[in-house]
């Protein structure tokens, strides 16, 4: 290969990169210097609360225990 080939090779990819960059940036946006507010969650205590009787009582069926539908006792 000649020096002028190389030149122009390293010329062609250089102009690339700097297109490649310039088209990124607009796409995808560059550095955001806004801040944020995050709402943060409160601190998890020890103390247990009672459910709710409503969604769990003590009547109600356990899905763990199989059941059987028909009649016999098998």
């Amino acid at each position: 290969m000649k020096k002028s080939d190389i030149a122009m090779i390293i010329l062609i990819a250089s102009v690339s990169v700097l297109i490649a960059y310039f088209v990124a940036n607009s796409l995808f946006g560059g550095i955001s210097k806004e801040t944020v507010k995050v709402k943060t969650i409160d601190k998890i205590d020890s103390n247990i609360q009672e459910p709710d009787p409503t969604i769990f009582n003590k009547d109600a069926i356990n899905p763990s225990i199989p059941v059987q539908i028909n009649g016999s006792t098998q």
